[in-house]
C-alpha cells in the first residue's frame, strides 16, 4: 500500500475542482439505460478519487458520492485483511443467446449477478436468460438475480417460485419497498421457497439503512461505497446491520472500483463474490492497468490514471461545465 498519510479535506469547493477531470467511457453492453459512463475524477494529496452518481441524481443524494470522493483523494484506506477479492460476472438484461459472450470477459468468476425485471421485457426473458447463465456456468456455480426493485411483492413471490429451481444464491432487492422485502421473506418461507434475499437500494437510498436489520427484510446487504458516501461509512453501516455484506460498484471506472476494492479487502468477513468485477462492461478506461477479474478475483492494488487516456476521452466542454457546476451543487448540499 502506498497511499500517504491522511491530510484534512479541502477547505473548499475551488480547491476540490482545481484537480478535476471529467472524461465519457464507452460501455461494451447498454446497461442500466445508458451505453457510456460519465465520470469526474478530483485529485488530492492520497490520489485520485471518483465522482459519478448517475445524471437523475439531485444534489442531496450526489453529496454522498462526493463525500466518497474526496475521502478516497484525502484520507487513506482501512487496514485490508485480504490481499484480493473474489468477484462476480454481471450479466445485464440481454437475449439469453448473448450470455455466452458477457461471461466470457469475466476470467475465473464462478458466480454470476443475472439482472433481471427489465423495462419492455416479459417474464419469460428473465427466465431464459438465468437458465441460460446457469447452463453456461454449470451446478456448482454461484448465480444470483438483481431486480433493482422492479417487481411488485406479488410479481416477485411468483418470479422467484419460479426461478428458484435454478439455485439462486439470493435475490438481490426484488421489490422497491422495504416491508415488501420483509413480507416476501415470510411468503417464501411459508411456501418453501428456498431463495434468501439481499437488499441494495434499501440500504444505499434509505433515510435509514439500519431499517433492513430492524424488520429482518434480508438475508444479505449489498454496500455501495460512493452511494453510502465513503469507505468509513459503509464498514459502519456493516457492522450495525450485522449481515452478511456484498461489496458492489456502479458502472465506476477503475478509480472508483478500487475504493470498492478496499472496503471488501477491509471486512472482517467476506463470506459471497462482491460486484466489483464491473470493469468489464466498459470498453475503455482511465487507467492502462484496469481492474478486471482475472482468475475470479481482483488484486488489492493502487490505481492510477493515465494522462493520455484522460485526454482521449475527455467528455465536451459542455460536460465538463455541467459536471462542475453538479459538483458545487453537491458540495452546498453536504451535510
Amino acid at each position: 500500500m502506498s497511499r500517504v498519510q491522511p491530510t484534512q479535506w479541502p477547505d473548499s469547493v475551488d480547491e476540490l475542482l482545481d484537480g478535476l477531470r471529467v472524461v465519457t467511457l464507452p460501455l461494451n453492453t447498454r446497461f442500466r439505460g445508458v451505453d457510456e459512463r460519465e465520470v469526474a475524477l478530483v485529485q488530492g494529496p492520497c490520489g485520485f478519487g471518483e465522482f459519478a452518481p448517475f445524471v437523475e441524481y439531485g444534489p442531496t443524494e450526489a453529496a454522498r458520492w462526493l463525500d466518497a470522493a474526496v475521502e478516497a483523494a484525502w484520507t487513506t484506506w482501512p487496514d485490508p485483511v485480504r490481499t484480493e477479492v473474489p468477484v462476480n460476472a454481471t450479466v445485464p438484461a440481454v437475449p439469453a443467446e448473448r450470455v455466452a459472450q458477457v461471461l466470457s470477459r469475466y476470467d475465473g468468476c464462478t458466480t454470476a449477478k443475472i439482472k433481471v425485471a427489465e423495462r419492455g421485457q416479459v417474464e419469460q426473458d428473465d427466465i431464459d436468460r438465468v437458465a441460460a447463465v446457469r447452463d453456461l456456468m454449470g451446478p456448482d456455480a454461484r448465480i444470483r438475480v438483481d431486480a433493482n426493485g422492479g417487481w411488485s411483492l406479488t410479481q416477485a413471490a411468483d418470479m422467484l417460485a419460479r426461478l428458484a429451481p435454478f439455485e439462486l444464491e439470493y435475490a438481490e432487492q426484488p421489490c422497491a419497498d422495504v416491508r415488501d422485502l420483509a413480507h416476501l421473506r415470510i411468503d417464501l418461507a411459508h411456501n418453501g421457497v428456498d431463495v434468501p434475499i439481499a437488499a441494495d437500494e434499501s440500504i444505499r437510498k434509505a433515510e435509514d439503512p439500519f431499517e433492513v436489520a430492524r424488520l429482518r427484510a434480508a438475508d444479505v446487504i449489498v454496500v455501495k461505497v460512493a452511494p453510502l458516501g465513503g469507505v468509513a461509512a459503509a464498514l459502519r453501516i456493516v457492522d450495525e446491520c450485522g449481515l452478511p455484506a456484498v461489496v458492489s460498484s456502479a458502472i465506476d471506472s477503475s478509480i472508483g472500483l478500487r475504493a470498492g476494492v478496499a472496503l471488501a479487502a477491509a471486512l472482517p468477513s467476506l463470506e459471497h463474490a462482491c460486484g466489483l468485477g464491473t470493469g468489464a462492461l466498459l470498453a475503455a478506461d482511465v487507467t492502462t492497468a484496469p481492474l478486471l477479474p482475472v482468475g475470479g478475483v481482483l488484486p488489492v492494488r493502487e490505481v492510477v490514471p493515465d494522462e493520455e487516456l484522460l485526454v482521449q476521452h475527455a467528455s465536451p466542454a459542455h460536460r465538463e461545465r455541467w459536471w462542475r457546476e453538479r459538483v458545487r451543487a453537491a458540495w452546498a448540499a453536504r451535510g
